[in-house]
């Protein structure tokens, strides 16, 4: 569809299904799509560094227009910088500041990892010029929400008013969480509704893995992933766990429908956002609003504004986990990829959670923000599900056999360090906690652990 095409008012409901049945691809063309999220802090407090000023996230992104070719994206003529874009990559930022990296589309999780790297190497000298380190940890360990600067993106303004009208926690998911997420492609309706299934049955279980947020405001919470906690009270129509997906059968259809009867944040006209809170878009389509019609634009940013742990839109976005620091920052992509990318894995995949029903994996994610892997479901500790999960995944990118040249080792090599962890039943977290007691400084030490390098 061209852009005349898709800014022309809806006629057909099909259209609403042109974003999932247009993204269908055949497996040669599958990719991996990393995003990665980070806390800018000041060195000397851990405190978060503002949207602009002499010491800021505006000086890192002019930074890297300037020195390394990107370039930058503003909503509007001479507005503010809100994103950098460079060979299909590109460099975002969170409400509260928080720099996102969304890689290029990848072939291998190699690749991935050596882009991450490239880009921690490219905000490097930047970074030590100005003080500022990056914090690679799923809830911010020191700052309270009025300690944070808000980024001027036209959608922010809009979520920051309507949000908090949903849930206790919207306004921590903006500007407090960091994420790692991984996209991934599908062949047919019938692949992504298969990946979906597994991925939102497996949701809790990745965000125990990967649990890495222990403090807040400047001490233990008493749980291993505040990030996870957040998630639970955000907006209800909006996040979770897509229930309408777990029955035999279902498709994409059943996706739009839940959709339809989510009240939409805004629409936008020549690139200025008009704020439409509370307005379903079925009833968008069925009545307008303010004269304007519903678009297919209109839609796909609808899409864009819906949070469940799994969400599907041109690809499979796997959404659960906290960011992790760089010994762990690819493997979120490294376990998804083998599960998802080999038929074997995702048959054995499909196997583990046989049987398994939405009200019961949902209601696994309160004991999970607090226990980790040591939580229980359906009686046994959520740690041996991971176990099996990651030989699963193992077995898939063993049979990818995509080498690393320099290395000479193939994609499991960036499961090395979250197989160690869960074969002795801990997450990040736990690594992040271990003594930290005992510092003289448990602030400084903490950063030192969650700094990226």
């Amino acid at each position: 569809m061209t852009t005349t095409e898709s800014q022309q008012p809806i006629r057909r409901r099909d259209d609403l299904l042109l974003p999932f049945s247009e993204a269908c691809k055949p497996r040669d063309q599958w990719r991996i799509g990393p995003e990665i999220e980070k806390f800018g802090v000041f060195e000397e407090t851990g405190l978060p560094i503002p949207y602009s000023g002499p010491r800021s996230v505006l000086r890192v992104l002019e930074h890297l227009a300037s020195a390394h070719g990107w370039a930058a994206e503003r909503e509007v003529k001479d507005g503010p910088i809100i994103a950098l874009v460079r060979a299909g990559a590109s460099v975002t930022l969170e409400p509260g500041g928080q720099l996102e990296l969304s890689g290029a589309q990848s072939e291998s999780v190699h690749e991935v990892d050596a882009e991450l790297r490239g880009h921690l190497t490219e905000i490097g000298a930047v970074s030590r010029s100005l003080r500022i380190r990056w914090l690679g940890i799923g809830f911010h360990p020191f700052a309270r929400r009025e300690d944070f600067d808000w980024v001027p993106k036209q959608r922010y303004r809009v979520m920051r008013e309507y949000l908090p009208t949903r849930g206790g926690h919207a306004l921590d998911m903006m500007l407090r969480t960091c994420t790692v997420q991984v996209n991934l492609d599908y062949a047919s309706e019938a692949d992504a509704m298969r990946k979906m299934r597994v991925a939102l049955a497996l949701a809790p279980t990745t965000t125990a893995m990967f649990a890495n947020s222990p403090w807040k405001e400047g001490q233990p919470h008493g749980g291993v992933t505040y990030r996870g906690r957040v998630w639970l009270d955000v907006d209800p129509d909006r996040t979770g766990l897509l229930p309408m997906l777990w029955k035999s059968g279902s498709g994409f259809d059943d996706l739009v429908e839940w959709a339809l009867d989510v009240p939409m944040f805004l629409i936008k006209r020549r690139g200025n956002a008009i704020a439409n809170t509370g307005q379903t878009f079925r009833s968008f389509m069925a009545d307008g609003f303010e004269g304007q019609r519903a678009t297919i634009e209109d839609w796909r940013l609808h899409l864009n504004t819906l949070f469940p742990e799994v969400r599907l839109k041109r690809t499979i976005e796997i959404r659960g986990a906290d960011v992790q620091s760089t010994d762990m920052a690819s493997a979120l992509p490294a376990l998804w990829t083998g599960v998802l990318y080999d038929e074997q894995a995702l048959g054995e995949a499909e196997a583990l959670v046989e049987g398994w029903t939405h009200d019961e994996v949902a209601a696994s994610r309160d004991a999970i923000w607090r226990e980790g892997l040591r939580a229980s479901f359906r009686g046994r500790k959520v740690v041996e599900v991971a176990e099996r999960l990651v030989t699963i995944a193992d077995g898939g990118l063993a049979r990818r056999g995509l080498v690393d040249r320099a290395s000479g080792k193939d994609e499991r090599v960036h499961l090395d360090t979250l197989r160690k962890l869960v074969g002795k039943a801990q997450c990040p977290a736990d690594v992040i906690l271990d003594g930290l007691d005992r510092e003289k400084d448990p602030r400084r030490a903490l950063m030192d652990r969650v700094a990226f390098k």
